[in-house]
């Protein structure tokens, strides 16, 4: 099994499925079919019934139940990698028996345990690089070739006991578009899991409530040689609202149940100036605060301004599925439970992000997230550990035992 779901795994990211947020497209891109097809065409030689890739490029299949009677389950992942790095032409590195070294990377770059000391936690077993001019790609093709090597085990072992088991992999879901167009009628599931997560033992059911905000600035342009009295610098209004910005509310200055604001893009001419932003929060009435307080910051800025203004939109993108979770413990325990059977102490921590989990949650399909045994999504620093992997392959195949005693 470990052979099958690292041969998979190192075909996958190969493949360049970095999504792009500028796209009118769905998917973003093109690699995303070509994965997709890809999956197709694999899905169908290891037996997989039902298998259906929409207009959209959610590919889903199913495994029939070896037991009648029992709730559908599904596991999902998604296809497309990070915006933040590049994903063209991965070249994966696999270092056996890692003894805590430094890896090296391109460009004089490295993989150091002292900038990474979880690397730590897996002396003697393997590890998978990118060579660190690109991003790896385990974030989600990792939960790909978990989802597909598991299941295929229980098509290749009939005897095992499960019910009808849906899978689904998803495009776009690192632009916050991987279920715009999810049917949940086709998938059919009772309850699911996203594979989406980091390290080994990682549970997840809430994470943060997201949305992004959008500051536009309009000034006036004109030739710098008759400026006074008319021009109005755009880009300058918008470089000053920043900074009026909480200096620490930021990313790099939280952890745990911190929210934050976080910028991710400023460009402009004199003319006009967009910064755009990141709002995060897991408490709902601190996260609506945060979004009351912006537009007052702006309104309090446009007070002030003698000349052009600022306008502020923002967009909810998805909630803490918390809530959606809650009513359900069973789907939490079951997978506690998997983790147990795998050896494995879960750990129930916080999503400082999203998956599609989130929004199918509060679409009526509750969906925590399981680990996939990455770590440093992203970036040039990804890697992932293939024993992790590995326990993730036999976590989704317990969850499938254990989801049918459970209403035997």
């Amino acid at each position: 099994m470990q052979q099958a779901l690292l041969t998979r795994f190192l075909r996958y990211v190969k493949i360049d499925t970095q999504s792009d947020s500028r796209s009118t497209q769905t998917p973003s891109s093109a690699g995303q079919w070509q994965l997709a097809k890809l999956l197709q065409q694999e899905l169908t030689e290891l037996g997989f019934s039902d298998i259906y890739l929409s207009d959209s490029c959610c590919l889903y299949a199913k495994v029939p139940a070896t037991v009648a009677d029992v709730p559908t389950i599904g596991f999902i992942a998604h296809l497309d990698t990070s915006p933040d790095y590049s994903g063209s032409q991965v070249k994966p590195q696999i270092i056996e028996n890692y003894q805590g070294q430094i890896l090296p990377l391109a460009d004089g770059e490295q993989l150091s345990p002292e900038q990474f000391p979880q690397m730590l936690r897996y002396i003697g077993q393997t590890l998978i690089t990118s060579d660190g001019s690109t991003l790896l790609g385990a974030d989600d093709k990792a939960g790909i070739a978990e989802i597909v090597t598991a299941l295929h085990y229980l098509i290749q072992h009939p005897d095992i006991p499960h019910g009808e088991i849906s899978l689904c992999f998803t495009p776009d879901e690192e632009i916050g578009l991987g279920v715009s167009h999810f049917d949940l009628a086709r998938f059919a599931a009772e309850w699911a899991y996203t594979v989406d997560g980091g390290a080994v033992g990682e549970l997840q059911c809430e994470n943060f409530n997201a949305a992004t905000a959008v500051i536009t600035a309009k000034g006036n342009a004109c030739h710098p040689g008759a400026a006074f009295g008319v021009l109005v610098n755009a880009m300058t209004m918008a470089c000053r609202f920043h900074a009026k910005m909480p200096l620490h509310d930021t990313p790099e200055h939280s952890l745990g149940y911190d929210g934050f604001f976080h910028l991710i893009s400023m460009e402009g001419s004199t003319e006009q100036a967009q910064l755009v932003y990141l709002i995060r929060d897991f408490d709902g009435e601190q996260f609506n605060q945060r979004k009351t307080w912006l537009h007052d910051v702006v309104a309090k800025y446009n007070d002030e301004l003698t000349a052009g203004s600022l306008t502020v939109e923002i967009s909810d993108s998805y909630l803490n599925m918390k809530n959606a979770i809650e009513p359900v413990p069973h789907v939490i325990d079951i997978a506690t439970q998997a983790m147990e059977m795998a050896g494995i102490h879960a750990d129930l921590q916080p999503i400082r992000g999203g998956t599609d989990g989130a929004q199918l949650s509060h679409r009526g399909l509750p969906c925590p997230n399981l680990f996939a045994g990455g770590h440093n999504f992203h970036g040039k620093h990804e890697f992932v550990c293939l024993e992790s992997m590995l326990k993730a392959t036999e976590v989704i195949i317990n969850i499938a035992k254990l989801a049918t005693q459970r209403y035997r």
